[in-house]
């Protein structure tokens, strides 16, 4: 392999992998002046000349004529008289022979390891550039393409190849997927360890429900309406509070939208999971009566870190919800531990009896 081609190679190579001319000319140089230390000692007396648009290589090696009799002769920086005249036949002793040579005049095993070198620096390159871009989109969607479905995870190729993996854990349970289906999920972490990069999705983080909700609610996007907290059971059901910024905008209906226009979208990406939309207020006893909806509440008693709620008992089961889900998704809403009582009246009297909020269906 000549110096051009080792160029051209490596230069198609590098545009493949989008790595921008000035690093490439840097990885080059280095790869070569690393061949040289390893042959020479020294690349000090070496000049390396690259045009990529040309497809160009030069590699200059100085070296001062001294006598055929000189005790240094043997320095790598040092050319006989007799040698130096080889080249030119007009030298003298004292000046400066500059000689262009190849790559191949490094030897067969110097011009590989040059190329595996060149490969593992612009993969390396390339994998760090991946990873900065999807560290930068750590909670943003993505959409790519499922290629390969295992056990335990789902490959996917972004539109420039790259492999992301979707985890089973961060999977819908009623998600099912074949190869070429195109889908969405959020980007979750990127990890990047031992030359190994691992760009994890998610569809069942909170943080995509909550992106899928900016996408699709203009009021959101544009700050008029906050989402104050999530709490979700991926595929079963979700609770969002919300609060507006204007006193003309309905935080609940603006998420909502006319008919359920805005929500009917992501209650299918989302595999028909329940949405409950809240307004969001600074009201304790008021934010715990919404979080705990559709069930009515009949009084609130705080102790320590917990909540007590009485209410009648034809509303413990609304409260509680499918599997506990109402109840676990208020809990996560209101950020304590939420305890229900059944309030039953005797004799004009208020007796309340704790409920098994365990065994209610």
């Amino acid at each position: 392999m000549n110096n051009e081609q080792l160029v051209e190679s490596f230069a198609d190579f590098a545009k493949s992998k989008n790595i921008d001319k000035s690093t490439v000319v840097k990885i080059l140089e280095d790869t070569l002046r690393l061949i040289i230390k390893k042959n020479f000692g020294t690349d000090d007396n070496f000049n390396i000349v690259i045009n990529l648009e040309k497809g160009d290589l030069q590699i200059w090696r100085f070296r001062d004529i001294v006598s055929d009799d000189s005790s240094n002769i043997e320095d790598h920086k040092k050319i006989s008289l007799t040698e130096a005249r080889k080249i030119e036949a007009d030298f003298e002793i004292g000046e400066e022979v500059a000689e262009e040579i190849g790559i191949d005049f490094f030897g067969r095993r110097s011009v590989l390891f040059a190329k595996q070198t060149l490969t593992q620096k612009i993969e390396e390159l390339d994998k760090a550039a991946v990873y900065e871009k999807y560290f930068n989109l750590i909670g943003d969607i993505v959409t790519a393409e499922v290629y390969q479905i295992l056990h335990k995870e789902v490959l996917l190729l972004d539109d420039e190849k790259n492999e992301l993996i979707l985890p089973k854990s961060c999977q819908i349970f009623k998600d099912r997927y074949r190869k070429g289906d195109s889908i969405r999920a959020v980007v979750h972490d990127v990890i990047l360890q031992n030359g190994n990069l691992r760009i994890i999705l998610s569809r069942t983080s909170p943080r995509f429900l909550e992106k899928l909700l900016e996408n699709e609610v203009c009021e959101i996007k544009e700050g008029l309406v906050i989402i104050k907290k999530i709490a979700r059971i991926a595929g079963k059901a979700s609770k969002i509070a919300v609060e507006s910024c204007s006193e003309r905008i309905d935080a609940v209906g603006a998420c909502i939208g006319i008919r359920g226009s805005r929500i009917r979208g992501i209650t299918r990406e989302l595999q028909n999971e329940n949405i409950s939309v809240i307004t969001y207020t600074d009201n304790v006893d008021l934010y715990v009566t919404r979080a705990l909806s559709p069930a009515q509440v009949s009084k609130i008693v705080y102790e320590n870190e917990k909540i007590l709620v009485h209410m009648m008992p034809d509303q413990i089961s609304l409260a509680i919800g499918k599997d506990g889900q109402n109840i676990a998704l208020a809990t996560e809403l209101v950020g304590k531990e939420i305890i229900v009582y059944r309030e039953l009246e005797v004799f004009n009297d208020s007796v309340t009896v704790k409920e098994n909020t365990d065994v209610l269906e």
